[in-house]
């Protein structure tokens, strides 16, 4: 079970971090919070050369009902079966206990967690089976009402802008985005990167994930992280927290005893850490549930 993994922002690739990040001009602090921020978790495609509009980047010029679709809202999920809030759970078991969200790895998947550039801050998990990989993130949001329509709202005008695409499908957890991530390759061409945003609205948080890889394309790919997202806890707290605040992540002192034992040599050049990719092997913990 991999232990950490640095983000890297990459200035050629599209940010969707604004589209849910906090807003200053934001004051209220009751119940509210809720929206996430997403690394580079996926693997690219390389623009379909037969596409001239991809492949030119103008896919944002060409009129947002080539780009976009819309499913009727409000959709309101049955929870009944998960995501769980903490109070809806007795008895954690076994459960892998994060803080802010209490986790089921299953068997042949490899668990990441996501810090922040200065190395401070835990800003998500990531879960990889396979060829695919899902980043959970859990944020406070109103009493009142959910975020995810607004969020998912912000993050297809984000990508659309760019030149990617954005459509709306009702997936087992509910409304999804499905979307096409446009970044700069190495030759200066563009590539896309397949990304399946998913959210769910509990009770004064938000939970979400972005699935990469093939499970971004195949449902049977998902099927095993869409289980793991269902088997979510989240623990919200009752702290006043400001409009889409990231909920804190924190690591076991088992977990941190078990890394330090199996730590190995790593090269200090700079930049060694932030080269780590999803799909490659990263400092881990041996055992994998």
């Amino acid at each position: 079970m991999g232990i950490f993994r640095r983000n890297k922002r990459d200035d050629d690739r599209v940010e969707v971090d604004d589209a849910v990040e906090s807003d200053e001009t934001d004051t209220e602090v009751d119940d509210v919070d809720g929206a996430g921020s997403s690394d580079d978790t996926g693997t690219e495609r390389a623009a379909d050369p037969t596409d001239e509009r991809a492949a030119d980047g103008d896919a944002a010029d060409a009129g947002e009902d080539d780009v976009r679709q819309r499913l009727p809202r409000p959709h309101d999920l049955d929870r009944s079966e998960g995501p769980f809030d903490r109070a809806e759970i007795d008895d954690l078991g076994e459960r892998l206990d994060l803080g802010a969200l209490v986790l089921s790895p299953f068997a042949g998947s490899e668990l990441r967690l996501d810090v922040d550039e200065a190395g401070q801050t835990i800003t998500g998990v990531t879960v990889v089976s396979g060829e695919s990989a899902v980043q959970v993130q859990a944020f406070a949001a109103p009493k009142s009402s959910g975020v995810w329509d607004d969020i998912r709202d912000e993050i297809a005008d984000n990508l659309i802008a760019n030149g990617g695409t954005a459509e709306e499908k009702l997936g087992t957890l509910g409304i999804e985005l499905h979307a096409r991530m446009p970044a700069r390759g190495n030759d200066g061409r563009t590539t896309y990167s397949p990304v399946r945003f998913v959210g769910v609205d509990g009770p004064r948080w938000f939970l979400r994930g972005v699935l990469s890889g093939r499970a971004a394309v195949e449902d049977s790919a998902a099927e095993p992280l869409m289980t793991f997202l269902r088997q979510a806890i989240v623990v919200r707290g009752s702290e006043a927290r400001a409009p889409r605040e990231l909920l804190e992540l924190t690591i076991p002192q088992e977990l941190l005893q078990q890394a330090e034992a199996n730590a190995q040599p790593v090269d200090d050049k700079p930049g060694s850490v932030d080269d780590l990719k999803p799909f490659e092997r990263g400092p881990e913990i041996t055992e994998v549930r």
